[in-house]
């Protein structure tokens, strides 16, 4: 625990303050401080250290799936209530534990948006007391991954909307009629037959964004046993080795798959490891399996890293935000935002 927990001194008070440079309904609004999916706790000290307050540590410690070793899902700050001032308020992602039998019957989530900076979130967790809140905290361990997860890729879509490869969206808008968002350092590709491998070398690990179609046949398509054979013999013609032989394959043991939303429609999001048969190369991937309706085909997009040696969480969910930019054909969705909330049930307000 020792490692991942931080307690906010002065210093890193001082490190943390970010100046005003922005505007918001007129106002002069401060740029939200602090790195990419680091979360400041903003609890009572004896909460932090009992099991209500351990509940909330180990969801945000947890390890992010799909990864080859062990990387933490956030980096944790805390700070009690009295001393979360207006520096610390700048801070972009926040939770907020409060626990009060007075105000409340019932746990439930309550979420905002650039409040006191931007681009900031923040997520209000109330209960009646500690055994309910622990309780909630843990039943509800996805939801609050995802939304500090979302709210991040969100801000790595905004970077893309500015900055982003023309030349892929272009290929990848006369091959498939499709629109997508791929950052600018994948300058090298590789085309096939309805394939599309777009890459970087990068001297911080090796990105690389992958596009590919083939007929929709039935509902066994959105399953794990398909989309990993699929995957497999797509690769095997596609991505081959340096000798006769290898190519990337898929390590089915350590593949999960569950439905999502994209774009307002289903999708399949499939999470594991790949390794090149015959070889020692490997690393993560990510893939989102979708139906084109009008056009009665599945279209399967992908990020896959190679960086041995190296952490690899943000590498991975750098490139995976650029997997919630795809269009499909007909698409009518405004924007490219991944929605930011919690479920409806356990939400008392959004902002």
């Amino acid at each position: 625990m020792g490692k991942h927990l931080f307690c906010l001194s002065m210093t890193l008070v001082l490190i943390l303050f970010s100046a005003c440079n922005g505007k918001k309904g007129g106002m002069f609004t401060p740029t939200s401080s602090g790195r990419a999916y680091e979360v400041l706790v903003v609890v009572d000290p004896g909460l932090w250290e009992r099991p209500a307050g351990r509940a909330l540590f180990d969801v945000l410690d947890s390890d992010v799936p799909g990864l080859p070793q062990s990387e933490r899902s956030f980096r944790i700050m805390y700070t009690a209530p009295a001393s979360y001032d207006a520096t610390l308020k700048l801070v972009r992602n926040i939770i907020i534990a409060d626990v009060n039998k007075d105000l409340y019957t019932q746990p439930k989530f309550k979420y905002a948006r650039d409040v006191y900076a931007a681009p900031q979130s923040i997520l209000t967790i109330q209960a009646p007391d500690e055994a309910s809140f622990g309780s909630f905290v843990a039943e509800n361990k996805q939801v609050i991954i995802d939304f500090f997860t979302h709210a991040e890729m969100n801000r790595q879509i905004t970077v893309l909307k500015d900055k982003h490869s023309d030349y892929i969206a272009t290929k990848v808008k006369s091959m498939f009629d499709c629109d997508v968002w791929v950052p600018a350092e994948l300058a090298s590709t590789k085309v096939g037959e309805d394939f599309l491998w777009a890459g970087t070398n990068a001297a911080t690990g090796d990105q690389n964004f992958v596009i590919y179609s083939y007929p929709y046949t039935d509902k066994d398509t959105f399953t794990k046993e398909y989309f990993v054979h699929k995957r497999d013999s797509v690769m095997k013609v596609n991505i081959p080795g340096a000798r006769e032989g290898m190519y990337m394959a898929t390590d089915s043991l350590m593949t999960d798959v569950r439905p999502i939303g994209v774009q307002g429609e289903y999708a399949l999001e499939a999470r594991g490891l790949w390794r090149v048969k015959g070889d020692f190369m490997g690393g993560p991937f990510v893939s989102h399996v979708r139906l084109d309706k009008v056009n009665q085909r599945i279209i399967v997009s992908e990020i896959f890293i190679y960086s041995p040696d190296k952490l690899k969480r943000n590498l991975v969910r750098q490139m995976e935000a650029s997997l919630y930019t795809l269009k499909l054909p007909g698409s009518k969705q405004e924007g490219t935002e991944i929605p930011v909330g919690v479920t409806a049930k356990d939400t008392a307000n959004n902002k």
